[in-house]
Order: C-alpha cells, then sequence, then structure tokens
C-alpha cells in the first residue's frame, strides 16, 4: 500500500526573495527577528517543506500546521506564516512569525509575490462548471499546441509543463503549490496556460493572486451539495470567477439555465455559446457528424464567421466543449481564421478517463470514463450508445464521503440509460461500501425503462462480471474511476488501475 501522492512542481532555480520586503510589501505583523532570512517557496506541507521555505500552519479540521513545526524546522523552514491560534503553538520554534487573521486567505498574494508568478505571466485560461473542465481545459491546451505554442496545464487528471506530464491531486491546487507551478512553467518558457478551477478552489483561495485572462463556465448540475447548501450557493461560487479583480473577459455556455444567471450576474465582459438547437446566443455549435473518433462540429460566431473541426472524443458534449475552448481562444485575441487552419484536420488532444477506449478491435467495445454526477453519466451513456449495435452495459459505484444527494439520481440515470447495469465500488473512503450500494440499487429501481441490474463487489469482479455478459457488438462503460491510478479505502490510496483490469477482464475472457 501507498499513500501515490504525486510530487509537486516547483521552479528548479528559484529566485531567494527577502522575509523584510514581503513584510514591508504586505505590511504584516512579525514576531521575531527577519534580518537576513530569504524566502525559496512557500508550502502548507510539512512533508514538502524544502531549505528556505515559508511553512503556512493553517487550521484544519482536527489539527492546526503548527502542531507540526518542529518538522518544519527540521526540514529547512526559515520563517511561518500562521494566525494567532498558530503563532502560540509555534512560538518556541526559533523562527520569526508572520501573523494574519486568515492565513488561507493571505496565501494566494504571498505565494504569489515569492514566485513572482505576476512578472511576464503567461496567457491564462481557467474553467469551472460542473461538467466538462477536464475535456475542454485538454482540448484547449491541445489547439494552443496546434497553434505553435509551449503551454502549461493544471486539470483533474494531469499537470503538464510543456511535455513534462506528472498526475494531479486535487482538480485545482492549493495556492502555494498552483503558484510554484506557475513559476515552474515560467522556467520552462510556457506562453499560455489552461487551468481546470472547481468551486471549491474558489471558495478555498486556491487560484488567489492568478489573474485570469479568459474564464468560462460549462454548465452547473447536481454535485457538491455536500459543499454547499443549495444551487444557489454552488452558483455563487462560481461566479466569484467572473470578477474583474480576477478576470479580463468571459465565456458562458447557455447549455443549462445556470448559463444565464451567469451572463447576468458577471461583473467582467462575456460572450455566450450554446449546442442546444433553439438557444439565442453569440456561438453556436452545431453537429455535424458522429464518429467514433469524435464529433465533427460547425462553430459560427458573430458576423457568419465559422469554423469547421472535430473534436477528440465521442459525444455531442465533447463538441460543445471544444467550441468553447475555441472561442476563449477568439476572446484572448486569437484570429479565427487562423485557428480554423491549425485544427482543419481535427482537434489533437488526449483525454485521460474522458470515454476513453481501452478494448481492441474485437469483441465488446470498453470505455473507461472519470464521470461522477448524473448529468455526465446521461451525456456519456448517450454518446456510447451511438456506437453500440448491440447492448450497452454500465458499471457503476459512488465515493463515499462525497454528495450523498446525488446517488439516487446516479442510479436512476444509470439504469435508464442502460440494459445492463452493474453497480459496484468505487472509492469508499471511510464509509461501508454495501451501503452505498444500497443507495445506487434503491435509486436504479426508480428508473422508468430498467436495466438488468446486478450487485457485484469489488470493482475487480464487476468488470469481469460485465464483461462475461458482453457479446460481439456490445459495449461496456465504466464510469468513476477514469484515469486514477488508485482507490481509497478508509484513508489509503491502494494502487488500481480501471483501464489495466478491464484490459485484463478483456483478455481473460479472450478477446
Amino acid at each position: 500500500m501507498t499513500d501515490r501522492i504525486p510530487p509537486v512542481l516547483r521552479p528548479e532555480h528559484p529566485l531567494p526573495r527577502p522575509l523584510a520586503a514581503l513584510v514591508a510589501e504586505f505590511g504584516l505583523d512579525v514576531r521575531g527577528s527577519v534580518d537576513g532570512v530569504e524566502l525559496a517557496g512557500v508550502t502548507v506541507r510539512t512533508s514538502e517543506v524544502h531549505p528556505g521555505d515559508l511553512f503556512v500552519a493553517l487550521r484544519g479540521i482536527n489539527t492546526h500546521g503548527a502542531q507540526f513545526i518542529a518538522d518544519a524546522v527540521e526540514r529547512g523552514a526559515v520563517a511561518v506564516l500562521t494566525d494567532e491560534e498558530g503563532a502560540e503553538l509555534a512560538a518556541d520554534a526559533g523562527l520569526p512569525l508572520i501573523v494574519v487573521d486568515s492565513p488561507r486567505q493571505a496565501l494566494g498574494g504571498i505565494s504569489a509575490w515569492v514566485y513572482q508568478t505576476h512578472v511576464d505571466p503567461p496567457l491564462t485560461f481557467g474553467v469551472t462548471g460542473t461538467n466538462g473542465k477536464t475535456s475542454t481545459s485538454h482540448i484547449l491546451e491541445g489547439i494552443l499546441k496546434q497553434l505553435g505554442l509551449i503551454t502549461g496545464l493544471s486539470s483533474t487528471s494531469e499537470r503538464h509543463i510543456g511535455d513534462l506530464v506528472v498526475v494531479s491531486r486535487l482538480t485545482t491546487p492549493e495556492a502555494s503549490e498552483l503558484h510554484a507551478l506557475l513559476a515552474r512553467m515560467r522556467e520552462s518558457n510556457v506562453r499560455a496556460v489552461a487551468l481546470e478551477v472547481s468551486a471549491q478552489a474558489l471558495s478555498r483561495n486556491r487560484v488567489d493572486g492568478v489573474f485570469f485572462d479568459v474564464v468560462a463556465f460549462t454548465n452547473l448540475s447536481h454535485d457538491h451539495l455536500d459543499d454547499y447548501a443549495d444551487f444557489e450557493e454552488y452558483l455563487q461560487a462560481k461566479l466569484a470567477f467572473f470578477d474583474p479583480d480576477r478576470a479580463r473577459r468571459g465565456v458562458v455556455s447557455l447549455d443549462t439555465e445556470w448559463g444565464a444567471r451567469v451572463v447576468a450576474d458577471s461583473h467582467i465582459p462575456v460572450t455566450t455559446i450554446s449546442a442546444t438547437p433553439g438557444v439565442d446566443a453569440e456561438w453556436v455549435v452545431d453537429v455535424l457528424e458522429e464518429r467514433p473518433t469524435g464529433a465533427v462540429f460547425r462553430l459560427t460566431g458573430p458576423d457568419g464567421r465559422m469554423l469547421e473541426s472535430s473534436a477528440p472524443v465521442i459525444g455531442r458534449h465533447m463538441a460543445a466543449n471544444a467550441g468553447l475552448a475555441v472561442v476563449m481562444l477568439v476572446e484572448a485575441g486569437f484570429d479565427l481564421e487562423a485557428i480554423g487552419q491549425a485544427i482543419s484536420g481535427g482537434i489533437e488532444a488526449y483525454l485521460p478517463g474522458r470515454t476513453e477506449r481501452v478494448s481492441g478491435d474485437r469483441g465488446p467495445s470498453v470505455y473507461v470514463d472519470f464521470g461522477h454526477s448524473p448529468d455526465a453519466f446521461v451525456n456519456t451513456l448517450q454518446a456510447v450508445r451511438t456506437f453500440t449495435p448491440g447492448r450497452v452495459i454500465m458499471v457503476v459505484g459512488a465515493d463515499g464521503d462525497r454528495d450523498p444527494s446525488k446517488r439516487h439520481e446516479m442510479g436512476r440515470v444509470s439504469s435508464e440509460y442502460s440494459d445492463i447495469l452493474v453497480i459496484t465500488d468505487h472509492h469508499p473512503r471511510f464509509e461501508d461500501p454495501a451501503s452505498i450500494r444500497t443507495v445506487l440499487l434503491e435509486g436504479a429501481a426508480l428508473a422508468e425503462h430498467q436495466a438488468e441490474v446486478h450487485e457485484v463487489s469489488p470493482p475487480e469482479a464487476a468488470i469481469r462480471h460485465a464483461v462475461s455478459l458482453a457479446k460481439e457488438g456490445d459495449s461496456i462503460l465504466w464510469a468513476g474511476p477514469g484515469h486514477q491510478d488508485y482507490r481509497d479505502i478508509e484513508g489509503v490510496r491502494t494502487p488500481y488501475s480501471a483501464r489495466a483490469e478491464a484490459r485484463a477482464a478483456l483478455r481473460e475472457a479472450g478477446w
């Protein structure tokens, strides 16, 4: 077993900055001498302290980061940023203490100052929404590469710096990690960055200190209502992105009713886009053809300007994501005709774990997907159905300790849009996996057109059971694990790959 925590990408050649200058710049309350102290980085985790770091001690749910100050000192921290509670705990650490009311709120601006990410920044794009954030971000980066730029990416699945790729931790990293990443990108001459930005990232100050050239809103649907009281509060978290302190311009999809609210409440100039027939938007996406390799689409904008291309993954929703990415580039100043020429042969982007086909030429088609909301299930099942002459078999589980309010609907739409449904486990975390499966089964029973339902645990057995039921011409959609290479069981990240398990199940079945 292992925690399987990916590395933090930091600048390889940091330029130390005087702590005294930081204190003066921000007018900070400091206790202890700052003379001669220089900062090389910022971190909130003692396990990631490098010599010369400012250690930021945050109040957690159960403990305060300042309780681990001895570890930070041993690893080479040269100063501490914390609150009054943390200052008392760290009083004997022998390091200068910077005391603020909210270290989390201060983290972004201070990290930006230490890493100097405000100096000659790249073009910076941000994408938020319930579904489509990762796909739009990867598609956006792919188009930027086709336009000839050195790119950076931070998404739920991966972090990219040019050709360097590492697995991600959070959808949006902590502010200190994000600014370290941006500084590393600057060292690598990255000129355009696509960042996936969750509602939690906005609520928890993770993108503070970053200014975006263009931001986008994909949609809002049932998810994360364990973090937000209701849809209105969830929307307000997203709306914080559309503020002149954060972004210059915005692009808003009107494919869900919430898009109109974003347009009405935005404090920055926005343009609109839709792939839904009959919706009045400035940019329109029309799907011309659906192929096993992706949807061919036409994007039409103001004054009749248009381009045609194809998305790199199946599904009409992927064409909508691709259109959104193109309009973001136009809003940033790229010429639509130049974009059209670059992607005339199709958009070149790899979307890990997004309706990713992992099967061969024989036997059933098997897709692994990261979707974990009812709306995402509907879109993906409809896309898979388009290219399935036989039956659609779905394998699905639900996250433990994450928004239980959506589980009934996850089970219902899974049963409604598939022919055979195999309910299994995903990340149980600290919940009883059997109880999670029970709620999904209850939801499946609510479907108007119910699938043939099987309950199989653990997921290794579930995918093999699904393959045993499948015939030539059938498709299997395994929703939930996507690109992830672990399962979270009682706080331990156990090595696990749905893609590898699916391929093994096919081989064992003779496919």
